[in-house]
C-alpha cells in the first residue's frame, strides 16, 4: 500500500509559493502530481508510465521520457474543474527506441532536448528517426549503445544546454561502474572542459541564479561548483540516493531513493557510511531545502514498499492541484476536446 506523508507545514508552503510538483518514478513507472486541497490537505494523484524518467514543464506543457517514447502532455483545462485546476494529457508521443533518456529540458526554440544515458549523448527528437544527437563529450570516441561513462544530468541556460554530469570519462561499454567512487564529473558544453571532477555518480545539474547547483549522489549531498576554483562545495546532505533537483524562490527539492538491494551499482558508495555515521537509513521521499541555511525546511517521505526509487522532479508554477489521464483506463478515451468556433469545448462520452 502506497503511502506519502507529507511535514507539517508543506502545504502551507506549496500554497505560498503557488507551486504544485510533478515527479516521475524509476522502477514502478508512476507520475505522481502533489498539490493541494481546498482543505488544506495533501493532494496526491498518480498515472502509470513505463519507467517515466525525465521531466520538463512550463505548467501547461509536460514533456516527460518513458521506456522508449517521449511524451508531450497538454494541459487541457482553461478554468478550474471541481478542485483540480490542470488535467494533463498525452497528445503527442515519439518512438525513440530505448536509448535510456535521462534529464529532458525545452530548448530555446522550444524543442526537447534530452540526454541519451545509453548512446553517451545530449540529443533531440526526430520526425523520422530514433533521434538526432547534437553533441557528445570529446572522451566518447563514438555513438555506442554502450552507456560508456553514463552520462546523465543536463543543466540549460537561456534555453541552450550549459553543462551536464557524468558518473565517469570512460570510453568503454559500462566503464562508469568500476569508477562509481570518484570518477564523476561536470562538463562545459560549449567548450568541452571538466569544470569538476571527484565525484560520485553525481545527478541533475541546474543552472540557477547564477549557479551550478548539483546532487552529489554517491557521497550524499547537494550543493554546488564554485567555477573559478572548481570545487564541489556541500550544502546540504541527503539520507537517500539523491536524483532529480527543482529550483523555486529560495529553496531547492530533491528527490530521494532507497538504493535497490539488487543492484550492484548502489551498493558499497560513500553515502553507506554517511548514513551509518547519523545512524539513519535511505529514505524514498521528497527534501525541500532552504538555500540561505541549508537546512530542511520540509519533506515527503513515500513509504509502503510500492515505490522505492524516484528519478526527477518538475515544478508547476501557479498550479494548485493537478491531475493526468493515462493510459491504464478508458478514461482517456471517452474524452475529446475541440474548438467550436469561439473557444475549447469537451466532450465526454457515458459509460
Amino acid at each position: 500500500m502506497l503511502n506519502i506523508i507529507g511535514s507539517r507545514e508543506l502545504t502551507g508552503w506549496l500554497t505560498t509559493e503557488q507551486i504544485s510538483l510533478a515527479i516521475s518514478t524509476y522502477q514502478a513507472g508512476k507520475l505522481l502530481l502533489i498539490g493541494t486541497k481546498t482543505d488544506g490537505g495533501l493532494a496526491v494523484f498518480e498515472r502509470t508510465f513505463n519507467r517515466c524518467m525525465g521531466l520538463w514543464t512550463d505548467s501547461q506543457t509536460i514533456w516527460m521520457s518513458t521506456r522508449y517514447q517521449m511524451w508531450r502532455l497538454e494541459n487541457m483545462l482553461t478554468e478550474p474543474e471541481g478542485e483540480f485546476d490542470r488535467l494533463f494529457v498525452p497528445q503527442v508521443g515519439y518512438t525513440t527506441g530505448d536509448i535510456d533518456i535521462h534529464d529532458t529540458n525545452v530548448d530555446a526554440d522550444g524543442e526537447p532536448v534530452f540526454i541519451s544515458t545509453l548512446f553517451n549523448c545530449i540529443a533531440k527528437l526526430s520526425v523520422r528517426q530514433s533521434f538526432r544527437p547534437i553533441w557528445r563529450p570529446p572522451f566518447i570516441s563514438k555513438l555506442a549503445a554502450e552507456d560508456r561513462c553514463h552520462l546523465n544530468g543536463l543543466a540549460m541556460d537561456n534555453g541552450v544546454p550549459k553543462y551536464v554530469t557524468a558518473c565517469s570519462q570512460s570510453d568503454v561499454i559500462d566503464g562508469w561502474r568500476d569508477r562509481r567512487d570518484g570518477g564523476g564529473v561536470v562538463i562545459d558544453v560549449e567548450s568541452n572542459e571538466v569544470v569538476a571532477k571527484g565525484l560520485s555518480m553525481p545527478h541533475s545539474p541546474r543552472w540557477y541564479r547564477g549557479r551550478l547547483w548539483l546532487l552529489d549522489s554517491g557521497n550524499g549531498y547537494f550543493g554546488f561548483v564554485d567555477l573559478p576554483s572548481r570545487r564541489f562545495e556541500r550544502v546540504a546532505f541527503c539520507p537517500g540516493y539523491a536524483r532529480g533537483l527543482a529550483l523555486v524562490g529560495d529553496y531547492a527539492i530533491i528527490g530521494l531513493s532507497r538504493p535497490r538491494a539488487d543492484e550492484p551499482s548502489f551498493r558499497g558508495l560513500p553515502l553507506d557510511q554517511e548514513l551509518a555515521s547519523r545512524d539513519a537509513v535511505p529514505r524514498c521521499g521528497i527534501q525541500v531545502i532552504d538555500l540561505r541555511s541549508g537546512d530542511v525546511a520540509h519533506w515527503i517521505r513515500i513509504e509502503g514498499g510500492l515505490i522505492d526509487e524516484l528519478y526527477d522532479v518538475a515544478v508547476m508554477a501557479n498550479a494548485r492541484r493537478p491531475k493526468a489521464l493515462g493510459f491504464k483506463t478508458d478514461e482517456i478515451g471517452r474524452s475529446v476536446w475541440f474548438d467550436n468556433g469561439s473557444g475549447l469545448e469537451s466532450w465526454s462520452a457515458t459509460t
